[in-house]
């Protein structure tokens, strides 16, 4: 058998997308053990990585032409380059990237998860018992017991073990060009899926739209899980495409059996990837019950996948999956309802029970109008809606925050999500949003006519499906603070679905829509000139508003200096310093900073302890002295300002004043440049308190 460029490409990416999910799950099982080390993870690494390749390589793809091929590859590495060469420097704990980078780079160095603590270096057991004192910060929990404590940090172990492996190779800027590679491929993996889909010279054309989406690029530009997850999610729906085709059966079932576990194990790398694994269920449903090859083992890879994203997430992850319990809980719930409701229409269809053909003939033009009518409902929210949340929600607070910074009516509990297509149009445009409204709902027609029909459904229809089902439940609640651009890596998955149906739309126009309303339908055919013109103008209407919306970003550096600034204060710390954050600022966004980077045991203060200067005062002396008996010091940490430290009674030293630059944090409005970012420092000591009380 010979194997053409485009072979190798589509199995090659389908082989990366399993060696990512492979590699999540062996690094899950050797941090536990403290033996994801460079040699042991790296041999782990090559070993499965020649795995995914084995399982792979004699996969049934599509055909594709070479040229169509070579250009969908130059604009995957363009994007890849141009996210590399402007990645942000997101390093102290502000947002989820820095999160991951942060426990990336304890990983690379310890080898563990959790991460170990030793108590000794604290000052022993006693110093965690203090009231007001702990080992917690934002994304990162304190576990254990004061005399065997940890921290476990708060996402899935997918990111981390990546970027530790990258950060091996350069450290923390190997981490950050590491997103930007694996958003490459991700696009790569969406181009692909176009090729197969649309046809092999819409590739190209549809990834760069979806790489030049600012949304997607931002995202890729920091070391967030959405690089890994949009190479695993697309690569799975591309082997779903391919499963679906008229192939031979046990080609079918393996390529099904590798879109389930690709879907559902996306979990491995984003937790709430488990809503595009029960959005499988129904496609696999169908497919059973049209007696396809690839049904069964499509749904036995998606239950392998969960369940094994799920047994990794909760030994290594648990805190922060109780925290969402409110909502996985739900989805859980739909998932079951989901799974219970599809096994009992395969049950009913095996015994002879189908739809009377009165309804089944109405089912396409049903289901059309549907999708239309939702799709106008989602839109309109603004003029009738307004979502709110509890007020005592964490996240109600910075939302408050934000509106009285922006001269906004406060109401901490909004959660804008009513205004979720209106964030998509402002990097799309609306008449993108319109082209591809029209598209669902001509696409939801053919599958509706072919089930009416008893013809196979088209290789379209699943990855249709999932895509559109996890849109929906993404538009409706985005669950997310909504401040932007960091709320738009909830529409990671909308708009790339959103750009393809462009993309669909045209090439049907340009066909003449020979299959717009399925084989067969009375539905007229264009004029090629005419099908040609208005596929030009949707595409100029989507590929100028998304040039325009990201041009004003093209080159920015996020925080660029931060790398930099961090690394200065570590070099003003020495061995035997332990670190306690004694401002809200410091306790928010420095403790696995100094912890990890600089190598300095670091306790962090609740609220209520900061709120009390003569209480934190004797508390940091008492600690103090444990640490003098053992030979080390105390050192105070302030990022808000120096009256933190000198309240307590010790004079403070300035270790850090840079001003960097950062995205603007707006909620009414599309974010067009960067804003200040001032990050200051001030440490000392605590045995200053001492000698004056």
């Amino acid at each position: 058998m010979t194997s053409t460029l485009g072979d190798r490409v589509q199995r090659g990416v389908l082989a990366l997308a399993l060696w990512v999910l492979l590699g999540s799950l062996a690094c899950a099982l050797l941090s536990i053990v403290g033996a994801w080390s460079p040699w042991v993870a790296g041999a782990a690494l090559l070993a499965l990585g020649a795995l995914a390749w084995r399982v792979c390589a004699g996969l049934e793809v599509t055909p594709l032409p070479t040229g169509p091929v070579l250009a969908l590859l130059a604009v995957s590495a363009a994007i890849a380059v141009w996210a590399g060469a402007t990645h942000s420097e997101q390093v102290v704990v502000r947002r989820d990237s820095a999160s991951y980078l942060q426990a990336s780079l304890d990983l690379a160095e310890h080898h563990r998860r959790p991460i170990a603590v030793d108590v000794t270096a604290l000052g022993g057991p006693e110093t965690l018992r203090e009231e007001g004192v702990v080992l917690d910060s934002p994304a990162f929990y304190g576990v254990g017991s004061a005399a065997d404590p940890a921290i476990q940090p708060q996402f899935v172990i997918g990111p981390p073990a990546w970027y530790s492996a990258a950060s091996w190779l350069g450290g923390a800027t190997a981490a950050f060009w590491a997103a930007a590679l694996f958003g490459g491929l991700g696009v790569l993996a969406i181009g692909l899926l176009a090729a197969v889909l649309i046809g092999p010279r819409w590739g190209a054309p549809a990834a760069a739209l979806v790489g030049a989406c600012f949304p997607y690029l931002h995202t890729i530009r920091s070391t967030y899980s959405e690089p890994l997850a949009s190479l695993a999610l697309a690569a799975g729906l591309l082997a779903l495409a391919l499963a679906a085709r008229e192939i031979p059966r046990v080609a079918a079932a393996r390529l099904g059996m590798l879109a389930g576990l690709l879907i559902a194990g996306s979990a491995l790398v984003r937790a709430d990837a488990l809503r595009e694994a029960i959005l499988v269920v129904p496609v696999a449903a169908l497919a059973i019950g049209q007696q396809r090859p690839w049904g069964r083992s499509l749904l036995v890879g998606t239950g392998l996948g969960t369940v094994v994203a799920a047994g990794t997430g909760l030994v290594t992850s648990y805190r922060y999956l109780g925290d969402i319990a409110g909502s996985l809980v739900p989805l859980v719930a739909g998932g079951l309802a989901v799974g219970v409701v599809s096994g009992l229409l395969i049950w009913l269809g095996r015994r002879g029970w189908s739809v009377p053909m009165g309804l089944r003939r109405l089912v396409p033009a049903v289901l059309a109008a549907a999708v239309v009518v939702i799709g106008l409902v989602l839109a309109s929210r603004p003029l009738w809606l307004v979502t709110r949340q509890s007020a005592e929600d964490p996240g109600a607070r910075v939302v408050a925050g934000l509106q009285l910074r922006q001269g906004l009516p406060v109401d901490g509990g909004r959660t804008y999500a009513e205004d979720t297509v209106h964030w998509m149009s402002w990097w799309i445009g609306p008449v993108a949003l319109a082209v591809a409204l029209g598209a669902l709902a001509a696409l939801a027609y053919a599958a509706c006519a072919a089930w009416r029909d008893e013809r196979p459904l088209p290789a379209w229809s699943g990855p249709a499906l999932v895509a559109a089902g996890s849109t929906l439940l993404t538009l409706a609640r985005p669950g997310i603070t909504p401040d932007h651009p960091w709320a738009d890596r909830r529409l990671l998955i909308a708009l790339p679905f959103a750009l393809l149906l462009v993309c669909a739309a045209a090439a049907g126009l340009i066909r003449g829509l020979p299959r717009a309303t399925g084989e067969g339908s009375p539905a007229p055919r264009l004029s090629p000139r005419v099908g040609a013109a208005l596929a030009g103008l949707a595409l100029l209407a989507t590929a100028l508003p998304v040039a325009e919306a990201t041009a004003r970003h093209a080159g920015e550096r996020v925080e660029r200096g931060e790398l930099a600034a961090v690394r200065s204060v570590c070099r003003q710390l020495r061995p035997g310093d332990v670190a306690l954050a004694v401002s809200n600022r410091a306790a928010n966004e420095w403790p696995q900073v100094l912890r990890g980077m600089c190598g300095v045991p670091t306790l962090s203060t609740k609220g209520s302890l900061r709120a009390e200067p003569a209480q934190l005062a004797a508390t940091a002396r008492r600690i103090e002295e444990r640490l003098a008996a053992r030979g080390g010091r105390l050192v105070l940490v302030s990022a808000d300002s120096p009256e933190d430290i000198t309240r307590l009674g010790a004079s403070a030293t300035s270790v850090l004043d840079v001003t960097l630059r950062e995205d603007e944090r707006l909620l009414e409005e599309r974010p067009g440049r960067l804003a200040d970012l001032p990050l200051r420092l001030w440490t000392g000591l605590a045995g200053e308190t001492r000698a004056a009380g």
